[in-house]
């Protein structure tokens, strides 16, 4: 697959690995404190019975229908849940790869690799894993689990993400990060990619800001990769020919002349992006700006190496 092999090609996989084992031992660490730690125990999923453990929790309905011995593995036996979150918006499929970059060199690429990635991480602890795509519709929900079956289908998945756009489809990230937030175990570590860019009335920021904050209910841990491209989707970097504009989601064209409107486009989208960051951090939630012209690996690097103090 795509994907497995642009993983196994990063030069300091193996550094990420060590800094992820940090991370997600940190997170459990800290779990394991709780008050609420192992007082549910509440049924998660199958695991194989492994001759020498106990026999308490083999489920014998199961036995009878396979032939084979599974013992229940409960809540608390679960380390860590951890729930991908990807927007699959049009808008994320910007910037339209050359034929000589890699997938990842935009939105939607960099948020697949480094979601496959983080999964390979946290699949070494034996920790379980779900995924949400969104769009204007609920693209994909798969429940955090921790099967070799189960990441199997969520690289599918993942790699279903990189191919053609459909075009004009738009972004309704308000209504299904509620939706998301709902479905979602307590006590998760939920991770979002998306360029948070969303078309609306005034005041549609509000909202997408308490959809955001939703995503923390029930003691969960968000973060946030706010993907975009600096140079085009920030700092508005165009020559200044006669230029038709055309928006991805929902086909309107606009024709300007760059440096006409460059200044006021990055004022207002530099104020944005610093009331998201803020935003974020009054809610606690982690945010890590991304622009796709960066180095990936460093990008999930300094991610790792900050989130050992995200509390």
């Amino acid at each position: 697959m795509k994907i497995e092999s642009q993983i196994e090609k990063i030069s300091s996989f193996q550094h990420l690995e060590l800094l992820a084992n940090q991370v997600v031992e940190g997170f459990i660490s800290g779990m394991h404190k709780s008050p609420f730690h192992g007082f549910s125990a509440e049924f998660a999923e199958h695991k194989v019975y492994n001759a020498g453990e106990s026999t308490k929790h083999i489920d014998w309905k199961l036995f009878a229908k396979t032939d084979r011995l599974f013992t229940k593995r409960f809540e608390e036996e679960t380390n860590l849940r951890c729930h991908l979150i990807i927007d699959n918006s049009s808008s994320m499929h910007y910037p339209k790869l050359k034929d000589n970059q890699n997938f990842f060199e935009n939105k939607i690429g960099f948020s697949v690799l480094a979601s496959a990635v983080l999964m390979n991480l946290l699949k070494k602890q034996r920790d379980a894993v779900g995924i949400s795509v969104f769009s204007d519709t609920y693209e994909y929900y798969a429940p955090e689990k921790g099967s070799d079956r189960h990441h199997r289908m969520i690289l599918n998945t993942l790699e279903g993400l990189l191919k053609q756009p459909t075009p004009k489809k738009n972004t309704d990230t308000v209504t299904y990060l509620h939706q998301i937030a709902e479905k979602i175990h307590r006590r998760s570590m939920i991770v979002l990619f998306t360029d948070m860019f969303q078309s609306g009335p005034e005041g549609s920021d509000e909202a997408l800001f308490n959809a955001l904050q939703h995503l923390k209910h029930n003691k969960h841990k968000v973060v946030l990769f706010h993907v975009v491209d600096n140079e085009t989707e920030l700092n508005f970097d165009f020559d200044n020919a006669p230029r038709k504009f055309i928006d991805v989601e929902t086909g309107e064209e606009v024709a300007i002349f760059a440096d006409n409107v460059k200044e006021e486009y990055k004022k207002q989208a530099t104020s944005y992006f610093k009331k998201l960051a803020l935003t974020c951090s009054q809610n606690r939630i982690k945010y890590i700006p991304v622009s796709v012209d960066e180095s990936f690996e460093k990008i999930l690097i300094a991610y790792l190496v900050e989130k050992q103090n995200f509390g």
